[in-house]
């Protein structure tokens, strides 16, 4: 419609369009106040201005622009803070921003399934850039594509919307310190009592160790952490060690007969790993949709990489005073030091650097090799446990 039509109408004369009720609350729903000089009263009535209406008018109608050039920053296990730029007509106008989030496994990157109806996620249009957090959607190690519209609320509760963004993928990040510290705190309370140890060892098939000493020169080299456990564990996929076990039977004392690993058994002396020397760190807490549950502990000589790696990520342990592995002075005459492990989780201890053949021995194991249920290799973490689980996704 063209201004002239309007030129001098009162208010009730205004064209049907412009007429109802909706229309003039939609016009002071965008905060735009008539002063004296928007009235004009030639004949004692109230006109609005031709130029002043029409411009409500045509701001109201205005599409809103696509957002663009889309930014994620701050990343982390479970937010993440996301960015974009729009016209500063469109600030100034946006009640509402609309995010939709989802992983990027099993989809077309092309197609977004929500492009016609409102996100998942809401927001009240806050100052660029934006914090997104939420465990019960966002999970660690995670890669996901995300997408914003910039909205306008209406009095009847419709929305003026923007078309949705480009698409633009980011991965989440590891467990932070507070995290693995809230972990750790779980796994305090199912270790139970400590019980004396006195040899690390690590199972293997017969082939395995042919291959160790035929082409390592009897080094068991440290190989990368696969993926078990929790999905955040910094350690995962980032870490090198020699993967071994401490746990011993009630009755005996010594190592398990069986093995879900192999039929040969890697036997080292407790000191040649575990000693002053050496740092700990807590790594994970989890299990396999069973009752039992596993604690993995990093022992990494002090200076080396392993240990530069774990300091900044893992929480450190006392060697003298924690509930998991300990090593301690001895209280009786001619015994140097104690060795002792948590009774009631399965432990799994990283060593970061290379061990020799030669420190230790190989025997057969006294049982079977069986229990294959067992094995952790690539184990996924079961996500419903209570007992496991912290609320910064699994």
């Amino acid at each position: 419609m063209h201004p002239s039509f309007l030129q001098g109408l009162p208010v009730n004369e205004l064209p049907h369009k412009f007429h109802s009720s909706k229309a003039l609350m939609s016009i002071f729903s965008m905060s735009i106040i008539l002063t004296a000089e928007d009235l004009i009263e030639p004949s004692g009535q109230k006109h609005y201005s031709t130029t002043r209406f029409y411009r409500i008018m045509t701001e109201m109608d205005a599409p809103l622009a696509t957002p663009c050039n889309i930014q994620i920053c701050e990343v982390t296990c479970d937010s993440f803070r996301i960015m974009w730029d729009m016209p500063p007509e469109d600030t100034a106008r946006a009640t509402h921003f609309f995010i939709d989030l989802s992983r990027k496994e099993n989809r077309d990157p092309n197609r977004f399934k929500h492009r016609d109806v409102p996100t998942k996620l809401v927001a009240k249009a806050v100052s660029l850039p934006m914090a997104v957090r939420g465990h019960w959607f966002l999970s660690p190690r995670t890669e996901y594509c995300v997408a914003v519209q910039t909205a306008v609320r209406q009095p009847d509760g419709d929305y003026l919307v923007s078309e949705w963004s480009p698409v633009v993928e980011f991965c989440t990040g590891d467990y932070a310190m507070e995290h693995l510290q809230q972990l750790l705190d779980k796994a305090n309370g199912s270790a139970g009592r400590l019980l004396r140890f006195s040899v690390f060892y690590r199972n293997q098939h017969p082939e395995y160790f042919d291959y160790v000493r035929r082409e390592c020169g009897g080094l068991m080299r440290p190989a990368l952490k696969d993926s078990s456990g929790s999905h955040g564990s910094p350690i995962n996929g980032k870490l090198h060690g020699v993967f071994f076990s401490c746990n011993t039977e009630f009755d005996t004392g010594l190592p398990p007969r069986d093995s879900p690993y192999g039929p040969l058994r890697f036997q080292i002396p407790a000191g040649h790993l575990l000693n002053p020397n050496i740092s700990l760190y807590f790594a994970d807490f989890y299990c396999m949709y069973t009752a039992y549950h596993y604690v993995v502990l990093v022992l990494a000589p002090v200076g080396t990489e392993g240990d530069n790696f774990c300091r900044t990520r893992l929480p450190r342990l006392d060697l003298a005073s924690n509930p998991f592995l300990t090593c301690t002075a001895s209280q009786r005459q001619g015994e140097e030091l104690v060795y002792c492990h948590a009774s009631d989780v399965i432990m799994e201890v990283l060593f970061t650097e290379p061990v020799n053949l030669d420190q230790g021995s190989v025997e057969q194991i006294r049982g079977h090799h069986q229990l294959m249920s067992l094995t952790t290799a690539n184990a996924k973490k079961d996500p419903s446990c209570k007992v496991c689980n912290i609320s910064v996704g699994r």
